[in-house]
């Protein structure tokens, strides 16, 4: 019988038949070398679904080698084995009752990106499994890395991982979508859009360089393919501006310029800019409109307001005043469009009024990407059962500072100075 091939070759010959395959042969590609050099062994790719709610096989027809019910292949987040891989962002093991042997769920993610989770089933007989090989996670790295490249040439990854029909309006949206979360020194983010096949106007936009994160929300008037236009071409302007070197002034004022020349004042766009200085942790940002920001600092939850703006688009001559705050190491950041914040339950009471703070609440110590799919959640449930009026967006923000800045003065990490307004202490809603 011919020798297993060692860590090196196995590692060698993963990382040359994932790059060198065609991006609508990449999970095929690997999943079949990973059998060949781990005999006995069956790999499948489940990708997240748009709503975050389900994990989709990227080949159907193979739930029962993996355990699960042939009739309901999609498998949930919730109390799941993969579930839990993907939310906890690090291996589950598990021993499947269907099939009696051992299932490994390995998470598929770029720099904080999740993609969805690499699933083994791990060969030898029950209570007798072999031990995971020792190139196995090194080989989901590079998997992860090449779905994510190979995602941009093929539509393969975003047919598979809709559960339901998309329309026009939100095909538009996701395709100006950034990555919905990153994870990296400084500061950790997620967000989410609801309804997610089915939103308008509602988007969020993130930019991070070497000294600064620059964040917008942004909320386009009207509804379905209109609304989509609408934040479209702001959120395009904003990014035409910020990628010329402009502040976040004169981004507004662009998108502000671009918008009102196509509507004439009909149309505009309510949106929140902030940028962030990584080594400092100041913030500066324009209040252009509706959506709400509340910052998280120890038992203190508390909604930071700003001086209106006009929205992008009303006048075409505006000129925005930029504002200061500053953040601190362990303090988190929620943004929420007015779909979430004026959203009504059935008795007309407003979600932001008290609902909105217990939730946040209640998802403190959840990652980024958790604490937005709960508030997702419970925002939904606010409707009891009803349809939400308006679509919906929340991102989060976990600040932890710059590498450099976390020694023992990392704590205070306030700015004095510069020509915009100082941190304008104006808050509500503290609990």
């Amino acid at each position: 019988m011919p020798s297993r091939p060692g860590r090196g070759d196995a590692s060698a010959s993963l990382e040359k038949a994932i790059w060198s395959a065609r991006p609508d042969e990449l999970v095929a590609a690997a999943t079949a070398e990973l059998a060949r050099h781990w005999p006995g062994a069956r790999a499948e790719v489940l990708l997240i679904d748009y709503r975050q709610a389900f994990l989709v096989p990227a080949v159907r027809g193979a739930a029962e080698t993996f355990g699960r019910d042939p009739a309901a292949e999609d498998v949930p987040l919730d109390n799941t084995g993969p579930g839990r891989a993907f939310a906890g962002q690090r291996p589950d093991r598990e021993r499947s009752g269907r099939i009696g042997g051992r299932l490994l769920h390995l998470p598929l993610t770029v720099q904080g990106e999740r993609l969805g989770v690499l699933t083994v089933r791990v060969p030898g007989e029950a209570g007798a499994e072999e031990a995971e090989p020792a190139w196995l996670a090194p080989a989901a790295d590079a998997l992860a890395r090449a779905m994510k490249i190979a995602d941009a040439a093929t539509d393969l990854f975003r047919r598979i991982r809709r559960r339901t029909r998309m329309t026009v309006a939100a095909e538009m949206q996701w395709d100006l979508l950034p990555p919905l979360s990153r994870d990296t020194a400084g500061f950790s983010l997620a967000g989410q859009l609801e309804p997610a096949y089915a939103v308008w106007g509602d988007n969020f936009d993130w930019t991070a360089s070497r000294d600064r994160l620059t964040l917008t929300v942004s909320n386009g008037m009207g509804t379905g393919t209109s609304a989509a236009a609408l934040t479209h071409l702001a959120v395009s302007a904003l990014r035409n501006a910020r990628r010329s070197g402009a502040d976040i002034a004169e981004q507004a004022v662009v998108a502000d310029q671009s918008v009102y020349a196509l509507h004439r004042g009909e149309l505009s766009v309510g949106t929140l800019l902030m940028e962030f200085e990584l080594a400092t942790g100041r913030v500066r940002a324009v209040d252009a409109g509706s959506p709400k920001l509340y910052r998280m600092r120890g038992n203190l939850t508390e909604a930071i307001e700003f001086d209106e703006q006009l929205p992008l688009g009303m006048f075409g001559d505006s000129r925005y005043v930029v504002e200061e705050f500053a953040v601190e190491r362990g303090d988190r950041l929620v943004i929420v469009s007015d779909g979430v914040h004026q959203a009504l339950s059935p008795d007309g009471q407003p979600y932001g009024a008290v609902a909105l703070l217990h939730a946040l609440r209640d998802t403190r110590l959840q990652s980024p990407p958790e604490a937005v799919r709960a508030l997702i959640r419970h925002y939904l449930a606010y409707y009891e059962g009803g349809e939400p009026a308006d679509d919906a967006v929340i991102v989060c923000v976990d600040w932890d500072g710059a590498p450099e800045a976390r020694g023992p003065e990392a704590g205070d990490s306030r700015a004095e100075g510069g020509d915009s307004r100082a941190d304008p202490g104006r808050v509500s809603g503290g609990a």
